[in-house]
């Protein structure tokens, strides 16, 4: 083979191997279903991110509002999300959002690192996450649906 063959063969498999790796890098991580949560269906999104373990009483009242929220929001361009906080996976974090009756998709993998969600010892925890991948509010303990919806309008107002 010529050199020139070889250069182009190198250069084709390096784009191809490239975007196979970014095409990987867009991947969320898979939800508490095995299923694939690829970035594009959080991209351009309001994310509310909420923090939860099954050990963790406020958490259990809670999930019922974040079911009621996500429910409510459906159809505009706000997702709720869940992490558990102890990094349960596969069977265990299926089995764990179905005895807490989680509604909503919980995130396998944590999202902390690609939104800079600082780390926090206290459950349960949410973040509102804007449209542009930027953390607006951390809010600390139980949330309702009336809470959460009211703060949403009032970042997207602009406060």
């Amino acid at each position: 083979m010529g050199t020139r063959l070889q250069a182009v063969i190198r250069t084709v498999m390096g784009l191809c191997a490239g975007l196979l790796l970014a095409g990987c890098a867009e991947d969320v991580g898979v939800d508490q279903h095995g299923q694939k949560v690829p970035a594009e269906r959080l991209e351009g999104q309001w994310l509310v991110i909420n923090y939860w373990a099954e050990w963790c009483a406020p958490c259990r009242t809670e999930i019922p509002e974040l079911n009621a929220l996500a429910q409510q929001l459906g159809g505009q361009s706000v997702s709720v999300l869940g992490v558990n906080f102890d990094g349960l996976q596969g069977g265990e974090l299926s089995q764990a959002s179905q005895a807490l009756g989680i509604e909503f998709t919980v995130l396998a993998q944590d999202p902390a690192p690609r939104y800079q969600l600082p780390r926090n010892e206290v459950l349960p925890v949410t973040y509102i996450v804007d449209d542009q991948g930027q953390v607006r509010e951390r809010l600390l303990g139980e949330q309702t649906a009336a809470g959460l919806t009211a703060r949403l309008k009032a970042l997207q107002a602009g406060g």
